[in-house]
């Protein structure tokens, strides 16, 4: 592989993006990890010409991890730093669990976004906050981590996900209400509509 660092960890050689694997289980530490826009919206994102503000020492909340799949390139990234995991599928939080186990930087919370409350002890003041959540009310919930959370000038990545909001109001329509609700909270800086992604807004904010 031919991969060049284009900035904060991660690599490209074409239309490839890769991170360098920090996990314990690799069998050459540093080896590159192939990163699929088709299945992570962050790399979907990263192609689009966004740079995540993500450094070797961040400390990151990724609401909504799933298997903890594109969690664990944000690990690799944030190598010195922190990734605190939260997933509320039961179905799921097992594969989650066993990413988290060797990577000694990620730390799975089995909880509801929607509930900071609930987790707010195992949670430290964070740089950056990633979400990805299928729920109703996302941008509320995206405002209620951010007041918990969010150091002040910390960024908020939000994947809007207009068909689990609504299934049959526009979706340009549900976007714009979903922005409006945020910037009582948070500085929107930019949006960017995702080709990999249908009915996908990915919203980039600073408190």
């Amino acid at each position: 592989m031919t991969f060049a660092e284009i900035g904060c960890g991660v690599y490209r050689d074409g239309k490839r993006l890769a991170t360098r694997d920090q996990s314990q289980s690799t069998s050459e530490a540093g080896e590159f990890r192939t990163w699929d826009p088709h299945h992570s919206k962050l790399a979907a994102l990263i192609l689009k010409g966004f740079m995540p503000p993500i450094t070797d020492s961040s400390l990151v909340l990724y609401l909504g991890a799933a298997a903890g799949s594109t969690a664990s390139h944000v690990s690799d990234i944030a190598r010195r730093g922190l990734v605190y995991a939260l997933e509320f599928s039961p179905r799921v939080m097992k594969n989650l669990i066993s990413v988290c186990e060797s990577r000694p930087n990620m730390i799975p919370i089995f909880a509801d976004a929607n509930h900071p409350e609930t987790y707010s002890h195992l949670v430290d003041e964070v740089d950056i906050i990633y979400q990805d959540i299928a729920q109703r009310n996302q941008a509320e919930i995206a405002l209620k981590n951010v007041k918990c959370f969010l150091k002040d000038e910390g960024y908020l990545i939000l994947m809007i996900k207009a068909r689990s909001i609504d299934t049959i109001a526009n979706t340009r329509e549900i976007f714009g209400k979903e922005v409006e609700k945020l910037q009582e909270g948070v500085s929107v800086l930019e949006t960017v509509k995702l080709p990999q992604y249908r009915d996908h807004l990915a919203v980039i904010a600073r408190k």
